[in-house]
């Protein structure tokens, strides 16, 4: 595989979960600059298609990233107007749980238990979503993440906008961009917090985690080839993998595992 296994600090459970929250907040703004959602709501609903529930599961979803944006527009189509989304997350946003499940919106809730991407509880069943967060698992992990799914017999979306296409060692250049780049973006994120401001142009620990981790992400994104290593042993007349790359402002890749079983392939 080109994917190189490295550390993020957003992989350690002493990590602080402030500076946690502070940065996944960063990749929301990161995500609304890429249109992320837009690339999501074609995804998902295709997905969907071959669900046996109308329910996303959003794994690893942190600060909820675009699937929130994603949820919202889905519910404006008539074949979707029922959709619910499930957040989750193995170290889960206990403040955006509490603001989310305080509005006791039947649709819309953030699980509070912790929940493993590779060993989902069998009562949460519907389109299962990574977004940005696949590339954190080595390779023995996400094959157990996308065996899970289709054992389960139920849909996935991976979607990543991190791009492992250049040499690795080219990547390293991204540090000090990624470092300069918090500055110019940290207004945008919502809710900002004087944390965010204090330690981003104060004291810049969050533009030094933003940095490393951003730059780290690109050498383990899996490629589309990485991806077809990972699925190799995962082909069944039951269940189907799509991938491909998404191009815009950006690459993404995404990968799709689909039932057959429920409803009608899309042709």
């Amino acid at each position: 595989m080109k994917r190189i296994q490295l550390f993020e600090f957003e992989d350690f459970s002493w990590f602080p979960n402030w500076i946690r929250i502070c940065l996944t907040r960063l990749i929301l703004v990161m995500h609304k600059f890429l249109k992320s959602s837009d690339d999501l709501s074609d995804l998902v609903s295709e997905a969907l298609k071959h669900s046996e529930q109308n329910t996303i599961v959003d794994l690893c979803s942190g600060s909820g990233g675009p699937m929130i944006d994603v949820f919202t527009t889905l519910k404006e189509k008539p074949e979707t107007k029922d959709l619910k989304l499930i957040l989750t997350d193995l170290y889960p946003n206990l403040e955006l749980a509490k603001k989310i499940n305080d509005a006791n919106n039947t649709s819309l809730q953030y699980n509070t238990n912790s929940v493993d991407a590779s060993e989902v509880d069998h009562n949460l069943q519907g389109v299962r979503t990574m977004i940005c967060s696949f590339h954190h698992m080595n390779s023995e992990t996400a094959k157990k993440i996308l065996q899970d799914a289709q054992s389960s017999g139920q849909p996935i979306c991976i979607y990543e906008i991190s791009d492992n296409s250049l040499p690795n060692i080219l990547w390293w250049i991204a540090l000090p961009l990624n470092f300069v780049m918090t500055f110019f973006i940290t207004p945008f994120v919502k809710p900002l917090s004087w944390k965010q401001i204090v330690f981003t142009y104060f004291i810049p620990i969050l533009p030094f985690f933003f940095a490393w981790d951003g730059a780290v992400s690109n050498v383990r994104t899996y490629t589309v080839n990485d991806l077809d290593e990972l699925t190799k042993d995962l082909q069944s007349e039951n269940y189907i993998w799509k991938k491909g790359i998404l191009k815009g402002k950006a690459k993404k890749i995404y990968l799709l595992g689909l039932p057959k079983k429920g409803k009608q392939l899309s042709q």
